[in-house]
């Protein structure tokens, strides 16, 4: 399974190089291919990654098949503070603002809930804290749009929003790399504290694991690795959710052998879609979070249904 995946991992990267403005072909200007296409590829592996082996960590620890990103706040987070990067104009001024933003915005949320759901100690008082930040972003984000200060930001902030790795450069790369991997090295040996936590928290606890300090170090590994994909590529939602979904009748039930798989297809995957997005017959490129959605909205019905009849 992991060979495969990484199999095409390298091939739907390959491809992605392979794609410009005029359709397939390498023979193009070296600058073109290092400057614009080889970023574009490589952020797409690192977002595609770091949202889906969030999501796989998030659906273990909580043992909630629905469980995503989202649900800590972290993305609302991480949207809250590019918004404000827009609204105040620092995007304009400072280039690296609005990624450093949402940056900031993801760990700001995470630290929240992690303070609010630290008497509680459990899954169940991480979700709601991380429902109540996400409701919060959610609510602040609307207010700017309301409230945005010219017609230029509010098409700004709305297209953000949609979700695109347009005309991003080794600059984003640069800041989104180190605290994806930052992230991944935090949520990756998570696996065997994950298979011990699907027994129940006071299991895992009778079995030695530390629940809650599990939970702090997924919530921040979490914060880490989505809020800096969000950060350069906007709102790319369901990533975290439907590829964890999508790999369990392979790989099975257990959380910690989802891992790596869960990184490997999640890249494949914003791969796939970022290649499909470009070569779409369509007037103006569609914005990945659009293509993303429109995926993910039935993997999230039929896995609802699948759990409602399960139950």
């Amino acid at each position: 399974m992991t060979a495969a995946l990484i199999a095409a991992t390298g091939g739907l990267a390959l491809l992605s190089l392979a794609v410009g403005a005029a359709g397939f072909g390498l023979g193009v200007d070296p600058a073109i291919l290092w400057q614009v296409r080889a970023p574009r590829t490589v952020l797409a592996v690192l977002v595609g990654a770091a949202l889906s082996l969030a999501g796989a960590v998030l659906q273990g620890l909580l043992r909630n098949r629905l469980a995503d990103p989202g649900l800590l706040g972290v993305t609302g987070g991480a949207s809250l503070g590019a918004v404000l990067a827009f609204y105040w104009g620092l995007s304009t001024a400072f280039p690296l603002a609005l990624p450093l933003g949402g940056l900031a915005g993801a760990l700001l949320a995470a630290l929240a809930v992690l303070g609010m759901s630290a008497r509680a100690g459990s899954g169940a008082g991480l979700i709601l804290a991380g429902i109540g930040v996400a409701a919060i972003a959610s609510a602040l984000v609307a207010m700017a749009l309301s409230f945005a200060p010219n017609p230029f930001a509010l098409a700004e902030i709305t297209i953000w929003l949609l979700g695109s790795l347009e005309d991003r450069s080794w600059r984003e790369v640069s800041l989104a790399g180190p605290a994806i991997a930052a992230g991944a090295g935090l949520l990756l040996p998570l696996g065997p504290r994950l298979d011990a936590l699907a027994l129940g928290e006071e299991t895992a606890a009778s079995l030695g694991v530390a629940v809650w300090p599990t939970m702090a170090r997924a919530a921040v590994g979490a914060a880490l690795a989505v809020g800096a994909a969000a950060s350069v590529a906007g709102g790319v939602g369901f990533v975290g959710l439907i590829v964890p979904n999508l790999l369990r009748a392979a790989v099975g039930d257990r959380p910690g052998a989802l891992l790596l798989p869960s990184a490997l297809a999640g890249a494949s995957l914003v791969l796939a879609a970022d290649l499909a997005v470009r070569l779409l017959p369509l007037k103006q490129e569609l914005r990945l979070g659009v293509l993303t959605a429109l995926i993910g909205a039935p993997v999230l019905l039929a896995v609802a249904l699948r759990e409602a009849r399960a139950g």
